[in-house]
């Protein structure tokens, strides 16, 4: 049914702000509007009774924005979604260079209203889906979180003693190496614990390496006699940092295997899986990223995930195509590195990666090329729910 009245929600985390215009581009609501279900509803049963059917659009359709979703779908109230580039540009289009939440939710509205074609669906999310969205999300902050505490750790180190920083610092990612520097935090430690020590503890969790890392600690720790300033505080917080590294990692292994439960328990993941260079893990990354948006071809897939390359021409003077720089950047990096390990086990993407280097490609550009290609791919895959199918022939010889 076409809507009667664009609603444009400009969102917040504790309020929003409302604005309506009806066909003929006249405002009939303009109010602010409380983060509250009850609140939301009285909004949308009003302007239906008053108006008739409803098209809500928010500039973002996550996070702060989901509840408002949420309420619409319910309701059986049409809902879509500005993106937020297409937003800015189409703000430069209207007078003004206010940055209000009233001029941002008109602008949504008016922009629903007179330019459909740029807003994005928003479909019911799977319970799955919506659970592998947040622990994928908590998944990332933990990595991130893991990455500036190893920074934080490597860099005392290095301020007190540079030459155990080159040998322990690159490994700071085994839970042997950390379990060491909890208990024995400072180069003054391991010296007085001795070599038996040491290597006795870097066994329990790495009992391969121990001998061989703890002949190049102690060498490390020859190196330098001189106890820098600080040494003595650094202490304390390299062992804080190390029970910090212990319990994040153990976080992201329990957030992992709840991840693993949830795809595995998803009807695509069997099909994802089977193309080459798609684990689990990607397989969720795709999941999240692809399942529930509408892409009307592959060409709009590639698009969106920033691995299609940008036509640009002006006359005859500026000719050529460049990498995107725009583009879903979680997706960009699982097609990337998925088919980057897809070069090793799968001979067509071999193939076909060789094929693009012997054409004067770097490496990165092949792998791009290739990640381009198995979208396509990927594309029909996910529309068809079928398995993936190894045509030498066809991805061989394909542009």
């Amino acid at each position: 049914m076409e809507p009667q009245v664009f609603v444009g929600i400009d969102v917040g985390k504790s309020q929003h702000h409302a604005t309506a215009v009806n066909q003929e581009g006249g405002v009939v609501h303009d109010k602010p509007l409380p983060q509250s279900e009850p609140k939301i509803q009285e909004l949308l049963t009003d302007l239906v009774a008053k108006h008739g059917e409803l098209l809500v659009v928010v500039d973002q359709p996550k996070t702060i924005g989901a509840l408002v979703v949420a309420v619409a779908q319910q309701m059986d109230t049409q809902v879509a979604y500005l993106p937020g580039l297409t937003m800015r540009r189409v703000a430069d289009l209207h007078p003004g260079q206010a940055k209000t939440d009233a001029r941002d939710a008109y602008i949504i509205a008016e922009t629903a209203r007179t330019m459909p074609h740029t807003l994005r669906s928003i479909t019911v999310a799977e319970e799955q889906i919506a659970e592998l969205s947040m622990l994928c999300g908590f998944d990332d902050d933990l990595a991130a979180q893991l990455t500036q505490v190893r920074n934080r750790l490597r860099g005392l180190l290095t301020q007190i003693h540079p030459a155990l920083e080159r040998v322990l610092g690159p490994r700071l990612a085994h839970p042997a190496v950390v379990d060491l520097l909890g208990r024995y935090p400072t180069p003054a430690g391991l010296k007085r614990a001795g070599r038996g020590h040491v290597r006795a503890r870097l066994k329990k969790l790495a009992p391969r390496m121990a001998a061989r890392l703890t002949d190049e600690i102690f060498r490390a720790l020859a190196e330098q006699t001189t106890i820098v300033t600080g040494t003595h505080a650094a202490e304390h917080i390299i062992g804080r940092l190390a029970a910090q590294l212990q319990q994040l990692t153990q976080q992201r292994s329990d957030v992992e295997a709840e991840i693993l439960l949830v795809v595995d328990a998803h009807p695509l993941t069997e099909v994802l899986t089977s193309m080459p260079g798609v684990g689990v893990r990607t397989a969720a990354r795709i999941l999240t990223e692809v399942v529930g948006k509408d892409f009307k071809s592959a060409a709009h897939l590639a698009s969106y995930a920033g691995i299609a390359p940008v036509t640009r021409q002006s006359g005859t003077s500026i000719r050529g195509e460049s990498p995107s720089r725009r583009g879903n950047k979680v997706l960009k990096r699982v097609l990337f590195l998925s088919a980057f390990a897809s070069i090793k086990g799968d001979p067509v993407s071999r193939a076909y990666y060789d094929r693009k280097r012997a054409e004067g490609k770097r490496h990165n550009q092949a792998i791009i090329a290739l990640a381009r290609r198995r979208s396509d791919v990927l594309f029909a895959m996910l529309r068809d729910g079928t398995f993936y199918e190894s045509r030498p022939t066809q991805l061989a010889t394909a542009a």
